[in-house]
C-alpha cells in the first residue's frame, strides 16, 4: 500500500495543529466506565473500500507560509501584517511544518499495520489548509473507483475545529466535485479514550519524572502541566452539553472538550499512582520518592480578538505563578491535546514555554506526543477494524459519561449557541453542506447591506 495524493492519481490509476488538532478516569463527576460500556454500540458492518487520513496541513517551504496562513484564517479578515507575526514561527523552522512528514510517517506505519492484519484498503491523505487538500483527495479516490470511505482525523477530542469542521471539509469536498450520492464519507469518532493514545503519554511522563528526580527535583516540587489548544468559550460549550452535575466548574461550563481532556489527564495520573502503589507494596522505595507530582490542565496557542473569552489559564502564566509561589522547582509539560509534534508544540512549548521556565529558573521537560508510537498506530488500525468486522465493539480505557460515537446535529457548531444538545444520529454531510451554503449567502447579504450606497 502507499499514500495517495491528488498528484499521484493523475499519474496512476492504482489506488498519500496551529489550531487544535486541536477529550476517561472514572470519577463521581464524570460517570463510570460501566455506564459508558452499557451504551456502547457495535458498528453495523459497512463495505468501506478506502481510508481518508484527514489532517490540518502545513507549509512545505518559505513561499508556502503566508498562503497557508491565509487559508487557515480564511473569512476572518486578518491582514497579512498580522499573519506575518505568526509566520515567524514557521520561518524559524525553515518555512516547513513538521506535521507533513509526521503525517507521512503515520500513514506509512498505518498501511503496514493494516497489511499485517490483511486489511486491504488504500489510504488517501487530505488536508484542510494545504496540499494535498481534502477535496482533491476525495476526487482522487473517486477516480480510482472508491465509493464508501472511512475517515480518520488527527484530532482526538470533540470540538468544532477538531471534529465537526472535518465533517464540513468532507461535505465541501463532495459538493465541490459533485460527488454527493456517489461517495459517502463516515468519520471515526473521537479517540481520546483509547489506550493506544494515552499509554505513550503516561510512559513519557514516567520518564520525565525519573529524569527530573535524577537532577535533584523531588516529586512534590514538580508540577505536571497537561497542555491543550485553547478555544473560545462558546466553542467549548458547543462541543457537547455542559456537564451540569459536575462539581468542577471547568467541566460544568466547558462542555465535552474540557470534560474529555480532564478525564484523559486523570487516567494518566491514575497510572502513575498505580505505579506508586505497586512500588510501595513491594517496599522498593520510600513514600517520598514515590509521590505523584501535582498536576493541572492548562491551555496554549490562544489567538483572536482579546475581548473574546477563551479557555484559561495560559501555560506561560501558570509557569510564572508556580515560580512566584516558590513551591515548585520544575515543570513537566504534556501536550495531551495533540497527536503530533507540530509547530504549535515545537514553538509554543519547546520554545516559548521552555523559555518562560528558564526565566524563572525552573527545570523543564516536555513529553512527546503519541505520534508514530506503535501503540497509537495499532489503535488507529483497531478503530478501522471496528468499522469493518461485525461484532467488534469499541473498548474505552476510561469513561466520562459521553455516549460512544455520539455526534449531534447541533454539537460542535461554529455558531454561537451555548446550549447544544446531541442527537445520537450524526447530521448528514448533505445537510452540513446546505447549512454552509446558507451561512455564506447570509454573510454575503449582510456585507452587501453594510456597504455604503
Amino acid at each position: 500500500m502507499s499514500i495517495h495524493t491528488a498528484a499521484q492519481a493523475t499519474a496512476s490509476a492504482d489506488p498519500e495543529p496551529i489550531e487544535a488538532e486541536s477529550l476517561e478516569a472514572t470519577s463521581s463527576e464524570s460517570g463510570t466506565a460501566e455506564a459508558v460500556a452499557s451504551i456502547a454500540r457495535t458498528p453495523a458492518p459497512a463495505p468501506y473500500d478506502a481510508i481518508l487520513f484527514a489532517s490540518f496541513g502545513g507549509p512545505e517551504g518559505q513561499d508556502d507560509v503566508l498562503p497557508f496562513l491565509r487559508n487557515v484564517t480564511r473569512g476572518r479578515g486578518i491582514p497579512d501584517e498580522r499573519l506575518e507575526e505568526v509566520a515567524g514561527h514557521y520561518r524559524a523552522l525553515g518555512g516547513r511544518s513538521p506535521i507533513n512528514d509526521q503525517n507521512r510517517a503515520m500513514i506509512a506505519a498505518l498501511e503496514k499495520e493494516l497489511e499485517g492484519r490483511l486489511i486491504d484498503l488504500p489510504v488517501y491523505w487530505g488536508n484542510r489548509n494545504w496540499e494535498p487538500y481534502t477535496g482533491d483527495a476525495i476526487a482522487s479516490l473517486h477516480a480510482d473507483g472508491h465509493r464508501r470511505v472511512l475517515a480518520l482525523v488527527t484530532s482526538a477530542y470533540s470540538s468544532y475545529s477538531g471534529c465537526r469542521q472535518y465533517r464540513e471539509d468532507f461535505a465541501l469536498g463532495l459538493e465541490q466535485h459533485g460527488l454527493f450520492g456517489e461517495v459517502t464519507v463516515d468519520k471515526v469518532p473521537s479517540y481520546f479514550d483509547q489506550r493506544g493514545f494515552l499509554e505513550p503519554v503516561a510512559d513519557g511522563v514516567r520518564t520525565a519524572i525519573a529524569e527530573l528526580r535524577a537532577e535533584g527535583h523531588a516529586p512534590e516540587h514538580i508540577e505536571i502541566l497537561f497542555s491543550t489548544h485553547s478555544i473560545p468559550l462558546t466553542m467549548s460549550r458547543t462541543s457537547g452539553p455542559p456537564m451540569s452535575g459536575s462539581t468542577d466548574p471547568q467541566v460544568a461550563e466547558g462542555g465535552w472538550y474540557v470534560a474529555q481532556h480532564l478525564t484523559a489527564c486523570r487516567w494518566v495520573i491514575e497510572q502513575l499512582a498505580a505505579d506508586d502503589d505497586d512500588a510501595a507494596s513491594a517496599d522498593v522505595v520510600d513514600a517520598e520518592t514515590t509521590a505523584v507530582p501535582s498536576w493541572q490542565l492548562v491551555y496554549q496557542s490562544r489567538s483572536g480578538a482579546p475581548h473574546i473569552p477563551w479557555l484559561e489559564p495560559d501555560i506561560n502564566d501558570v509557569i510564572g505563578t508556580l515560580a512566584a509561589d516558590g513551591g515548585k522547582t520544575a515543570v513537566i509539560v504534556v501536550p495531551i491535546g495533540f497527536v503530533t509534534d507540530h509547530v504549535e508544540v515545537i514553538w509554543d512549548l519547546d520554545t516559548e514555554a521552555k523559555e518562560t521556565a528558564a526565566e524563572h529558573h525552573l527545570g523543564f521537560r516536555r513529553v512527546a506526543t503519541s505520534g508514530t508510537d506503535p501503540r497509537f498506530i495499532a489503535m488507529l488500525a483497531d478503530l478501522i477494524e471496528q468499522h469493518l468486522v461485525p461484532g467488534t465493539t469499541r473498548v474505552p480505557a476510561v469513561g466520562c459519561g459521553v455516549p460512544v460515537g455520539t455526534c449531534g446535529r447541533t454539537c460542535c457548531q461554529a455558531a454561537r449557541s451555548a446550549d447544544a444538545r446531541p442527537d445520537p444520529t450524526a447530521q448528514p454531510l448533505e445537510d452540513i453542506a446546505a447549512g454552509l451554503r446558507a451561512a455564506t449567502a447570509a454573510q454575503a447579504a449582510a456585507a452587501s447591506e453594510a456597504r455604503p450606497a
